[in-house]
C-alpha cells in the first residue's frame, strides 16, 4: 500500500514557521483580496484564506464588487493598492467577468505585490531562476516534494496539463538546480499521442489535466510516486456530491509507493505557501523602507 503523502502536514509546518517570523519581528503583513461578482467556490476559498490569516497574524481584507463594475474601475483600485504603504499583497480572485481582460488586470499588479505570481515579471525571474513569486499550486508541489524528502534529480517526471497555472511553470521549475529540480521533464496533453506509454515511464507523475479519475493504474508503473493536483467534484450515488482528484486513488494507490489524497493534498498546501508569499513580501518591503539587512530575506 502507497504511503499517504499528507498535505495537512506540510500546511501546518508553514503556517508555523509564518507564525515564528511574523512574532520575531513584530512585521505587520496585510494581504488585499479582490473579488468580483458571486461564486460560492471563490467566496469560500477567500474566507478560508481570512480565517488562516487570522489565526497566523497575517491581516487579509476583501473588497467585494458587483459584477458589473468596469475594467477601469477595477484598474484604478488596484493603482491605489499600488500605491498604498501598508498593503504587502494583493490577489485577483478568479473567475473574473467576462468584460474584463485577466491579462490587464494582471499586469496592473505591482510584481512585489503579485502574490499569484502571474505578472509577467514574476514568470520571466522564475523561468531564469532569478527571485520573485512563484504561482501557489507549483509552489504547493514543490513544498510536499521538498518536506517528503522526493529525490527529483535525473527522475523521469511526467506533467498531466500544460496550464499557464500549473503545467507550465511547474516543468519550468523542476528543471532548476536545486533540491526539487534537476528532473529530466516531460508535459503531456491532450494532443498527446500513446499517454499511457509516456506516463508508464514516470518516476514522479503529476496530475493536473482536471479530468476526475482520469488516471487508470494501466497508465502508471510500480512504485511511481504520484501527485495529484486535480479537484473536481462529482456525484456519488452513497455519499452525494464529493471531491475527487485526476487520478482514481482507490484503484492507483495499490501501485504507488507514494501519493496524494484529495482532498487534503497539494490544495491543503497552496493556501499555505500563498501566505507565505505574503509574508516574503512583508519582509521585502519592509527592507526597502527601513533599510534592514538584506540577509534576512534569505531565512
Amino acid at each position: 500500500m502507497a504511503q499517504i503523502l499528507s498535505g495537512k502536514v506540510v500546511a501546518k509546518a508553514i503556517f508555523a514557521n509564518i507564525k515564528k517570523e511574523i512574532e520575531e519581528h513584530q512585521l505587520k503583513p496585510k494581504l488585499v483580496i479582490i473579488i468580483i461578482g458571486h461564486d460560492p467556490a471563490a467566496e469560500f476559498y477567500v474566507q478560508n484564506l481570512e480565517k488562516k490569516g487570522s489565526k497566523i497574524g497575517i491581516s487579509v481584507q476583501t473588497r467585494k464588487f458587483t459584477a458589473d463594475i468596469s475594467e477601469a474601475d477595477i484598474l484604478k483600485e488596484i493603482s491605489l493598492l499600488n500605491d498604498d504603504k501598508s498593503i504587502h499583497g494583493i490577489m485577483i480572485q478568479k473567475p473574473l467577468p467576462s468584460h474584463v481582460a485577466e491579462s490587464k488586470i494582471v499586469l496592473a499588479i505591482d510584481p512585489a505585490k503579485d502574490m499569484d505570481g502571474f505578472h509577467p515579471v514574476n514568470i520571466g525571474n522564475m523561468i531564469l531562476d532569478q527571485a520573485g513569486f512563484i504561482p501557489s499550486t507549483p509552489a504547493a508541489v514543490l513544498e510536499m516534494l521538498r518536506f517528503y524528502n522526493i529525490e527529483t534529480a535525473g527522475r523521469k517526471v511526467v506533467i498531466l496539463g500544460r496550464s499557464n497555472i500549473v503545467g507550465k511553470p511547474l516543468a519550468n521549475l523542476l528543471l532548476r538546480k536545486d533540491q526539487t529540480g534537476n528532473a529530466t521533464v516531460t508535459v503531456c496533453h491532450s494532443r498527446t499521442k500513446n499517454l499511457a506509454e509516456i506516463t508508464n515511464q514516470a518516476d514522479i507523475l503529476i496530475a493536473a489535466i482536471g479530468r476526475a479519475n482520469y488516471v487508470q493504474p494501466e497508465m502508471i508503473k510500480q512504485n511511481v510516486v504520484v501527485i495529484d493536483v486535480g479537484v473536481n467534484q462529482i456525484v456519488d450515488l452513497e455519499k452525494g456530491q464529493k471531491y475527487v482528484g485526476d487520478v482514481d486513488f482507490e484503484k492507483c494507490s495499490e501501485k504507488c509507493s507514494m501519493i496524494t489524497p484529495v482532498p487534503g493534498g497539494v490544495g491543503t498546501v497552496t493556501t499555505a505557501v500563498l501566505l507565505n508569499n505574503v509574508l516574503k513580501s512583508t519582509k521585502k518591503l519592509t527592507v526597502q523602507d527601513n533599510f534592514i539587512d538584506e540577509k534576512w530575506l534569505k531565512k
